[in-house]
């Protein structure tokens, strides 16, 4: 089992842990990344793009010319695709391309990427964010200290809204919840970082879509278990 250094906003190491192999130990499935990556990609596809049929174009009732006699090649309407103005044939219309993906596979692609960018020593896990106020140059100043540079993805738990702020102004550094972790953002980064308290240990963590992260279900059952007591 792999490990890491737990450090503080200023560089300095506070304590070690250790990462999950079922998590950042695996062996990267490359084809499953591209597959997963690929569909996730196609489903934020707006899919809008529509174009007109020749039934669709306003104009064209008329018959441009008779027949015959004209010399020319006969015509029954201006709106025909080949026509100046006509309607488009077979083209694009509105369509979703959402492709249904297995959450194990969503799951197991988040895996493979965590494992890869674990294996290259890019995987950070700090103390927690302390900072009193929202500040960018105090973020700045923590990467810098963290000797992270490059695209960094930083996973923020809802609660700490002071390092979102700082954080969220930098260029090359992209906030995302635990729960909405996932291949694309891991693999599109040079740097992940973690907190002490959102860091995946396994199953039941935050990263497996099958085993939601159950830290609070004690805490949401308590009231009903009284009750019915």
């Amino acid at each position: 089992m792999a490990s890491v250094d737990i450090r503080n906003a200023s560089g300095a190491t506070v304590g070690n842990t250790d990462l999950a192999d079922d998590i950042f130990g695996v062996t990267p499935n490359v084809p499953l990344m591209h597959q997963v990556v690929t569909a996730q990609l196609a489903g934020i596809r707006s899919g809008d793009h529509s174009t007109l049929t020749r039934a669709e174009v306003r104009g064209g009732g008329r018959k441009p010319w008779r027949q015959k006699g004209s010399g020319r090649a006969r015509q029954g309407s201006t709106r025909a695709p080949h026509w100046r103005g006509g309607g488009v044939a077979m083209g694009p219309r509105p369509r979703s391309y959402a492709q249904r993906t297995p959450k194990k596979m969503v799951a197991a692609a988040l895996r493979s990427a965590l494992s890869d960018r674990a294996a290259e020593g890019k995987v950070v896990v700090v103390d927690a964010w302390d900072f009193p106020a929202p500040k960018t140059r105090d973020a700045k100043a923590a990467l810098a200290a963290l000797g992270v540079n490059g695209r960094v993805l930083l996973v923020l738990d809802r609660e700490q809204e002071a390092a979102a702020k700082s954080f969220r102004n930098l260029p090359k550094v992209h906030l995302i919840l635990p729960s909405e972790l996932n291949a694309y953002d891991v693999l599109c980064s040079d740097w992940v970082i973690f907190t002490r308290d959102n860091l995946p240990t396994g199953a039941g963590g935050s990263t497996d879509p099958e085993m939601p992260d159950t830290t609070h279900a004690t805490d949401a059952a308590a009231p009903d278990a009284e009750e019915n007591a």
